[in-house]
């Protein structure tokens, strides 16, 4: 994951992100580095625009957190504990009744 962590903050700064500039962040983090990991994480990259899946994943995440249909949801499933409440309350006051 820090590999994923690397490359997003180099992309940030503005910086190419390759296997040297990768290592270089790695290393500086403090973490052993993984060439293989590293050569696997720029292979997948390659022709990939950052800049546009960070604006794909920011728009489906924003979809996903809002709207009203949320709430109708959360008000679906109180109905049921609160009709469990009432059973439970009925069913006590016929051992105490």
């Amino acid at each position: 994951m820090e590999h994923i962590y690397a490359a997003l903050l180099l992309h940030k700064l503005g910086k190419e992100v390759n296997e040297e500039n990768v290592k270089k962040v790695i290393a500086a983090a403090g973490q052993e580095v993984d060439e293989t990991k590293i050569k696997s994480l720029i292979a997948s990259l390659k022709g990939v625009d950052i800049a546009k899946e960070l604006e794909n994943a920011s728009l489906v995440a924003a979809s996903s957190s809002g709207g009203s249909e949320a709430p109708k949801e959360e008000k679906k499933v109180e109905a049921p504990k609160e009709e469990k409440k009432e059973a439970a309350a009925e069913g006590l006051s016929s051992l105490f009744g």
